[in-house]
């Protein structure tokens, strides 16, 4: 097992020298972002050149490269070229608001998808079970701006239930702030939640009513059934039991993708978290930012992918040694 978490821990350093490679050459033709920081200021060429001397651009590219990962490896990811400030202080002041909105829609979306699947999948046939496959083709079919936008229109235009937009009132507690302990940070949470966490909901019902659809035709499940046990107990710990490993396993996959898929979400809902910090820096060619972001995000993903391998590695041995 120790060789096996080896042999991945170097896989995961091989995509972060991979992604961040990617993203400096992708840089090197999407202009200079010198003339961002200048604006519309009326500057020499001489102050221009003498910027692009202070950010170090005017080294070669393997140079700047070689400089980014020997500051990363010492926890520097450079200053923003827009906020003037440490990108890593950046990072850290957003990313309490975009983990209390995907740790919020991830719950939503596992347990309401897993529990809808499973009774689609018991009721197979029913009314109820069509309702639910029908609900789940549109939640994979729509658009996240397209379901936000409705969202919007109908609980906070129409019935005014939540707020439209921002974050609402928060708890400091040092570098951390949460806005799940009040009510109005909790008010402007559930609809931002509830449109980033639909599409993974939707795609956990129908992975667990296929899983599910699968396992209770099985002959252990009939036997469960032939030994006078209830068909609750025969459901939850026999049938749920096999089909839980590969939906909950996909769930934990999508957590890591939350973060990626959540820059529409939190643009919709002005959402002060990591996705409109990226939205700003795409905007403004804040190079240390959008690299130090993917890596971030390459980070989770790849760290989820080490935890599924994991798992998979403790149930199956033969993983580990394949």
């Amino acid at each position: 097992m120790l060789a096996y978490l080896i042999r991945r821990a170097l896989q995961i350093i091989g995509v972060m020298l991979g992604v961040s490679f990617i993203c400096f050459i992708v840089f090197q033709y999407t202009g200079d972002p010198v003339l961002t920081i200048t604006g519309t200021q009326e500057v020499t060429q001489q102050q221009i050149e003498e910027v692009r001397k202070k950010l170090g651009l005017d080294l070669p590219f393997y140079v700047q490269y070689g400089i980014f990962l020997k500051r990363a490896v010492h926890g520097d990811l450079g200053k923003s070229y827009v906020y003037r400030r440490p990108v890593f202080s950046l990072i850290v002041e957003r990313l309490p608001a975009s983990l209390e909105l995907v740790g919020v829609a991830f719950l939503f979306a596992t347990t309401v998808g897993v529990g809808l699947g499973i009774l689609s999948a018991v009721g197979r046939g029913t009314f109820i079970s069509k309702l639910f496959l029908l609900g789940s083709l549109v939640g994979v079919s729509m658009p996240t701006f397209v379901s936000g936008l409705l969202l919007i229109m109908v609980f906070s235009v129409q019935l005014g239930w939540f707020p439209v937009f921002g974050r609402g009132d928060v708890l400091k507690f040092g570098v951390w702030n949460t806005g799940l302990l009040i009510v109005s940070g909790l008010s402007h949470l559930v609809l931002p939640a509830v449109t980033l966490g639909l599409y993974q909901l939707a795609m956990l019902l129908r992975l667990a009513r296929g899983e599910m659809s699968e396992i209770i035709n099985e002959d252990f499940v009939r036997t469960a059934y032939a030994k006078g046990l209830s068909p609750a107990k025969v459901m939850l710990k026999h049938a749920f039991r096999n089909a839980c490993i590969p939906v909950l396993t996909i769930a934990g996959l999508q957590l890591a993708a939350y973060l990626g898929f959540s820059i529409i979400t939190e643009t919709i809902f002005q959402w002060p978290g990591l996705g409109r910090l990226l939205m700003v820096a795409l905007r403004q060619n804040d190079q240390p930012v959008i690299v130090s972001y993917i890596m971030f995000i390459a980070v989770c993903i790849s760290v989820a992918n080490l935890l599924v391998d994991v798992l998979y590695a403790v149930l199956d041995p033969r993983v580990a040694h394949g």
